[in-house]
């Protein structure tokens, strides 16, 4: 992990639709007639649930760019793409245990499991507006050296999206006492990773990842929510010790519905 927990982008920072059940009731259609046996129906059976309603198709990479955080969304925080090429470190990096990759990949805006569609960006907070000279180049340099927030957004066919949660979660329980990440060619030891219920969507997950940086304590603090066939990564990194993205996460959430 760089000192920028696992956010390539800073310099030397190394660290629903729910389906609905319906049920169908069926009446019997017998005759009024007492006499007329033979033209009397059977009723036809009652069924006890409606057929399994079709699986929403996934996004695409433009729907979820419609879906994603934007400059409108989070006037306070400067808004960027994320760089083709820091995706490919994120889709790169690995674990020294199969078991932790799923934990792995929500640190560098790649993708868990096969997703059909893809947005990201990242932000971190502006500098406060009405400070001295300065007070604003102090400002300034702690912005560089602040919590930057990558969120992802990933949608899958199917079940997809409920499978790729559940691989986070799992994978939190089964790595809770640290593994070893390779990113970049620079190997980092996780010293623990903690785990605790977030709130939003239909489930969500908090992830707090720890590791010593040459002496320094380093955190990346990642909010996982899914909302239907969507899983949104919240990653946020530090120098040091990352603040909770909780209004992004907050702000997300809204937007996706």
């Amino acid at each position: 992990m760089r000192r920028g927990g696992l956010d390539s982008g800073q310099k030397g920072a190394r660290p629903a639709h729910q389906p609905a059940h319906l049920a169908l009731l069926a009446t019997a259609c017998g005759s009024d007639k007492a006499d007329t046996k033979a033209d009397a129906k059977p009723s036809a059976p009652a069924s006890s649930s409606a057929p399994a309603a079709p699986a929403a198709k996934a996004k695409t990479d433009a729907e979820l760019s419609a879906l994603i955080l934007t400059k409108a969304d989070l006037p306070d925080h400067v808004v960027v793409a994320v760089p083709k090429d820091e995706v490919a470190i994120g889709e790169a990096a690995k674990g020294d245990k199969a078991e932790c990759q799923p934990v792995v990949r929500t640190q560098g805006t790649a993708t868990v499991g096969t997703a059909a569609g893809v947005a990201r960006m990242k932000a971190v907070a502006k500098p406060k507006e009405g400070a001295g000279a300065e007070d604003a180049a102090t400002a300034g340099l702690k912005a560089l050296a602040g919590t930057r927030t990558s969120v992802t957004l990933a949608s899958y066919e199917g079940k997809g999206a409920e499978e790729a949660f559940a691989a986070v979660k799992t994978a939190a329980t089964a790595c809770a006492g640290g593994f070893s990440l390779t990113m970049e060619g620079e190997n980092t030891k996780i010293d623990k990773v903690v785990s605790s219920a977030a709130t939003g969507g239909d489930e969500a997950i908090a992830l707090t990842l720890e590791a010593d940086v040459e002496g320094t304590k380093v955190t990346t603090e990642t909010v996982v929510v899914r909302k239907g066939n969507v899983l949104a990564t919240h990653t946020a990194s530090a120098l040091g010790v990352a603040e909770k993205p909780t209004a992004i996460v907050a702000a997300q959430v809204k937007k996706l519905g």
